[in-house]
Parts: C-alpha cells; sequence; structure tokens
C-alpha cells in the first residue's frame, strides 16, 4: 500500500463562504468539512483545501500541498533520512496527527494522517 492516500490543493480565499460554492461543484457536490485551526477557518472538499488566513499570517500556512498520508511517523522518517527536517509536529491536530517537513530541495509541505488521532 502506498503511503501518500491523497495530496490537497491549498487554496488562499479572502472569504471562505463565498469561495466555497465553486470548490463544491468542481468537486461534484461533495460535502465540505469546516473546521479551525488556530486563526484559521479551513474548508476540505474533495482534493481541494480552502484556507481563510488573516492577511499577516499567510506567510506561516505558506506549503506546497496538504499530503494525507497511511502513517506519520514513516513520512517523517522518509523526509529526514532524505535530508529534509520536520519543522513542526508531529502533533495532534483536526484531522489527526499532522507535521509540518521541509524537504532537501527546501519544499515545505503539511502531512496528515487523517483518522489516527
Amino acid at each position: 500500500m502506498p503511503l501518500v492516500r491523497e495530496i490537497l490543493a491549498r487554496v488562499f480565499v479572502d472569504d471562505l463562504d463565498r469561495a466555497l460554492p465553486t470548490y463544491v461543484n468542481l468537486s461534484g457536490g461533495a460535502e465540505p468539512r469546516i473546521f479551525e485551526f488556530r486563526a484559521v477557518r479551513l474548508a476540505w472538499i474533495g482534493s481541494f483545501l480552502l484556507l481563510q488566513v488573516p492577511p499577516d499570517q499567510r506567510a506561516a500556512y505558506d506549503r506546497v500541498a496538504t499530503v494525507l498520508v497511511e502513517n506519520i511517523k514513516l513520512a517523517q522518517s522518509i523526509v529526514e533520512s532524505g535530508g529534509g527536517a520536520v519543522l513542526e509536529g508531529p502533533a495532534d491536530g483536526p484531522n489527526g496527527p499532522r507535521m509540518i517537513a521541509r524537504h532537501a530541495d527546501g519544499s515545505v509541505f503539511e502531512y496528515i494522517q487523517p483518522g489516527a488521532g
């Protein structure tokens, strides 16, 4: 079984409620999961993760993508053995254990193990 389940495109929006209908329709009518994490309102819809972040905090949430994995500890091991570094976590999050990692090439990703929290 592959480690990566799915990759979510991270989309910054100014108004989550106004953006929702477009992404719901693009996802075939999928029901969005709306939640909050720190000062951010989020909606997970199909393969999209919408983020309504206060403008002065956007840089803190700038990631290439959110990667859903089967095993967060294995993802951590792979990142670190490849010369990358964990910047935050692994720690409990609203959708399961999560971490922020910088790969050896400098790319920063959020990793989540859904349903394991």
